[in-house]
Order: C-alpha cells, then structure tokens, then sequence
C-alpha cells in the first residue's frame, strides 16, 4: 500500500463550533484537501494528513478506511503560519512515508515543512500549489506584502527541487514553468466537485425568500471582494435578493455595509459542505468577485450545479468560464460591470439557461474520481515501481 504523508495548513473540520467557524473559514483548499483524501482512501491509499485546527484543540482521528487526520492545534487566532513547528514532531513521527504531498497558498511554512519531512524519510514530494503568492497575491495590507515577499521567495526556493508541482489551471502551470520548474514536472489537475452531493434533490434552505436569488459563496475574506458585489447589487432592480453565503473576517463589516438594503441581502453564516448542493439548487444565480483567485471549487460546484455564473477575469477563472459561452466574465473592482453582467443574466431567461447547460457541461470534467485518479497517477509516477495502491 502506497503511504502518503500530506500536509496542508487547512483541512475539513471533524466538528464545527461556533467560535471556531468564525476564525477558521471552511473555503476552497480545505475542501480540496478533504475531498482529495476521501476519494484516494476509495483507492486503498494510506495517509496521513498533518494539518493545523488553528482555533481549536488538538487530535488524531480516523479518516475513511486507511487514514488519519493530526491537528496540531493552536488556541491562538492569529499567526496562521504558527502551526508548522507544532506540527514537526508529527512529521518526524509518521512511520512509513512513500510521499509528501503538501498543499499550499497563503501559508509560507508548510514548504520547508515538506522539505523537511522529504529529508526525514527520504521521499519525493509532490506539492499542489493552490494559490502562488508569487504570481496571484495581490497584496492589500502591509501583512499582504510581507506575505508575498516571503511567500514568493520560498516558492522560487523550494519548487524547482520538487518531483512533481500540481497546478490548478494551465495558466498558473505556465506561470510556474517560467519560474525553472522542468515543464515534465508540472501537472495540471483542477479542484473538482462529488457528484454524489449533487445527485440527491434537496428541499428548499430558504423557504419563503422571493425569486430572483443571486448567490455568493465562499469565504467573506479581502480576497473575495465581496465589498464589491454590494455595490453592484445597489445597481440591481429592487426585486432580486442576494444571498451572501460563508463566514470570515470581513463579515462583521460587510453586514455593515448592508444594512442600507434591508431585508434584500441575506447573510446566512457558514453552511457546511454537504449543504452546499441544496444552496446552488434554490439560487437563480452565483457570483464570483474575486480580485485574484486560482481556481475557485465554489465556482466549479456553481457550474455544475447548473447555474449561470458571473465572475472576474483573474488568474484561472478565465480557463473555467469563457466568457459569454459558459458564464459572464467581468474586470476586477467595477461595480458597474458586474452589475450590468449580473442584469443581462436576469432579464434574459433564455440566455441565462443557455449559460447555464453550457456551464453543466464544463463541470462534467471536474468530478472528483476521475481527478483523483490522475493524482494517484503522478504518485506512481514520482515514486516508480513497487509502490502500487
């Protein structure tokens, strides 16, 4: 049995409190992470994923029938990066590893994390780069810059020693073939949606709330530019209702920024995953502002849930929906855009559904088994033979 070892600073909550929820976000790279390891245990592979639980204990459980999951733990909200030297200890302990896979974004420690466990089993490393703040971070904030320029510095250091870099998007692999990783080296393999979730019918979560429903979901986060979508939805006719879907660091002020609609935007906090199908199944809409982004798995369940979707042109998004054809692409931080985007798919019905089947369609590619499969490809081929799941 193939044993891998994979770090990653966020993964799938064993349970959700609220205080947790609040500091912690569930988005896109827990998700993937989860989602990942779950369809590779089906496979007979064995893991064991070290990750963080920034705000709550720490633990070791059980994951599927041949894995498990270590939260190192921090009782701190702040320091994301904090978790790594806390989760040495589980690294240099593993047992047997055959692999490191780490996944990694806005989180500088986990790449030497991985060198280190490489180095301390004397393995290969695959890494997902889930987000390059080298290429993708547009920083904000004086902590944004810091982050970019520490975070860029460890990809340029540590990537090219790598046996293998996943990339979400042909964009972002092309981006790191430019920085010297050997192009043999870089995969491009997408997040994915289960098409278990999207399968069952789902009653309605918002019974009694009017139609049109124009849907965010994700984290409330700078990133997001959530910000942005309210000042295009003052632009909307005064029937449709927007529904901001997740939680994070911004909400507090975003509810602010709200009050001024009424009972037209709707803040439903965070919704765990297995719900998320019954949101996209009751919206009329899903809307993506993000000022960067790789490649948003909200945006990939939108489409599959068959939604016509409306996002920004930035990084990979633009290789997801092409505009006009399977969704509406808008610039970054232009309210007006959006909104006229967001009007042309509510006026249009007809439009709008042919958007959406074309989005369904795009979906189809991005099921989590097959992508799987294609990861557990690139295993066998960085480990060689012997090591068959």
């Amino acid at each position: 049995m193939l044993r891998v070892l994979r770090l990653c600073s966020v993964f799938e909550p064993r349970d959700l409190t609220p205080a947790w929820v609040a500091y912690d976000p569930i988005g896109g790279m827990q998700n993937h992470a989860a989602e990942l390891t779950r369809c590779l245990d089906r496979l007979g592979v064995g893991q064991l994923v070290v990750t963080s639980r920034l705000a709550g204990p720490a633990d070791r459980v059980r994951f599927g029938a041949h894995g498990q999951v270590i939260r190192a733990g921090l009782r701190v909200p702040v320091l994301r990066q904090g978790w790594a030297p806390l989760a040495v200890r589980h690294v240099l302990g593993a047992g047997r590893v055959d692999l490191v896979h780490v996944h990694c974004g806005e989180d500088v420690a986990v790449l030497p994390l991985a060198r280190l466990a490489a180095r301390r089993h004397g393995c290969p490393v695959v890494v997902t780069v889930h987000l390059s703040v080298r290429h993708a971070l547009r920083p904000a904030t004086p902590r944004g810059v810091v982050l970019r320029a520490a975070g860029g510095a460890a990809e340029r250091w540590l990537l090219p020693g790598m046996a293998a870099v996943i990339a979400l998007t042909p964009s972002a692999a092309r981006l790191l073939r430019g920085d010297g990783i050997p192009a043999g080296r870089v995969h491009v393999i997408p997040p994915g949606y289960d098409p278990a979730l999207f399968a069952a019918a789902a009653a309605d979560p918002f019974p009694g709330l009017p139609r049109p429903r124009v849907a965010y979901l994700g984290r409330l986060a700078p990133q997001k530019d959530v910000g942005t979508l309210l000042e295009a939805f003052a632009r909307l006719p005064a029937g449709a209702q927007l529904l901001v879907v997740g939680d994070g660091p911004d909400r507090p002020a975003l509810q602010r920024r709200a009050q001024r609609f009424g009972s037209r935007v709707h803040f439903t906090g965070f919704v765990p995953h297995v719900q998320v199908p019954a949101v996209l199944r009751h919206v009329d809409m899903f809307v993506l502002p993000s000022l960067y982004e790789d490649l948003s798995s909200a945006l990939i369940e939108a489409m599959a849930a068959g939604l016509p979707v409306v996002a920004t042109r930035v990084g990979g998004t633009a290789d997801l929906v092409h505009d006009g054809v399977n969704g509406l692409l808008v610039a970054p931080r232009d309210p007006a855009a959006l909104a006229a985007a967001i009007s042309r798919v509510l006026a249009d019905p007809a439009a709008a559904a042919g958007l959406a089947a074309a989005a369904r369609r795009t979906a189809d590619a991005y099921a989590w088994p097959g992508l799987a499969r294609k990861v557990l490809e690139v295993y066998k081929r960085v480990t060689g033979p012997g090591h068959d799941s």
